[in-house]
């Protein structure tokens, strides 16, 4: 199936995690999109490496950048691509000899998207860092978590992915779309400080009306015990959601929780009740292994699913029947969205 943005060129200079999962989304996204890698990470007829789930979908070529013949490949390239994306850190293409003002110069409709932690600009924007690093700074590790133990990294998916790499895509879906109405390009400055602290955008509100306590204590991060993670019989997880008034009913309905002969049950709205209602809710659930909660709660309004692992979830019926899943060279792996 062509996609959306068949007929556009973009190159993308090589490097690691955000930027070129920005450059698989555009080419999942139908971009016809040329890496350019270092020489040393390619070899004539060598085929790609195994699980590179982040390179699919364009073709490469090696280029020497330090090598003046190596800036005129690219300098080519850039004169007939609608955009290019680089995840340098800031200075690094303009000592290369592809910075923007040389890109723009050649090509004025360019869309020069940049990818890095901290931006292009500010106290940190020369210093190195990681995911870890820019969500903590942002203030969305800090919302992430249990009550009773410090911030957990949720991998690297919030800087890295949903505040970098996503949103660089965006921006340069966006530069492009301008630049058929003007005529001109722009440089997408992407960082992924700012990424992360949009991603935290609707807790900002809640924190601003005073609706957001101490990590572990709140509705959406496990202090609720009707939004939370239960451990079965046989030693898995099922993942209960049950928030609006209808939802909650029929969780209660189908899973007998008040009529455990442990006595009636407190407002849910009523926070100092959580923890022991947890423990409650834990005990229930532990009387029964993950399937047998699936045969009873799967696919009901009571907001339940299994947590499933990487080797479950591509044969749920659910994710086979809309392929969420694809096999690429042997590689099991999410297929392009939306």
């Amino acid at each position: 199936m062509p996609g959306p943005l068949v007929g556009v060129r973009i190159v993308e200079l090589a490097g690691i995690g955000p930027a070129p999962f920005a450059g698989m989304v555009l080419s999942d996204l139908g971009a016809e999109v040329v890496r350019v890698d270092r020489p040393q990470q390619v070899r004539p007829g060598a085929p790609p490496p195994v699980g590179d789930v982040l390179g699919r979908g364009r073709r490469s070529i090696a280029v020497d950048l330090k090598q003046d013949a190596g800036r005129d490949v690219v300098l080519q390239l850039v004169d007939s691509a609608d955009a290019l994306i680089e995840g340098f850190r800031p200075g690094v293409t303009e000592r290369l000899g592809l910075d923007p003002t040389t890109c723009l110069a050649r090509n004025p409709r360019l869309v020069y998207g940049r990818m890095t932690g901290w931006g292009q600009e500010g106290p940190l924007a020369g210093a190195a860092g990681h995911d870890i690093n820019y969500i903590a700074l942002s203030g969305t590790l800090s919302l992430l978590g249990r009550r009773e133990g410090p911030p957990v990294p949720p991998v690297n998916l919030v800087g890295d992915f949903g505040g970098g790499g996503m949103l660089l895509a965006l921006g340069v879906v966006c530069g492009l779309w301008e630049a058929t109405r003007s005529g001109r390009g722009q440089v997408v400055d992407a960082a992924m400080v700012d990424g992360a602290a949009l991603l935290a955008a609707m807790l900002w509100g809640f924190h601003g009306a005073g609706g957001w306590g101490a990590r572990g204590t709140n509705l959406l991060d496990t202090g609720a015990w009707y939004y939370e993670v239960y451990e079965t019989a046989d030693g898995r997880y099922v993942s209960l959601g049950s928030l609006e008034p209808q939802f909650y009913a029929e969780m209660l309905e189908r899973t007998g929780l008040g009529a455990d002969g442990r006595g009636p049950l407190p407002d849910p709205g009523d926070r100092s009740s959580w923890p022991s209602m947890k423990e409650r809710m834990a005990a229930l659930v532990r009387t029964r292994t993950r399937d047998e909660w699936c045969a009873l709660l799967e696919g009901s309004d009571a907001c339940f699913a299994p947590v499933l692992d990487l080797d479950e979830a591509p044969g749920h019926p659910h994710l086979r029947a809309r392929r969420t899943f694809v096999e690429v060279a042997g590689v099991t792996q999410p297929a392009p969205a939306p």
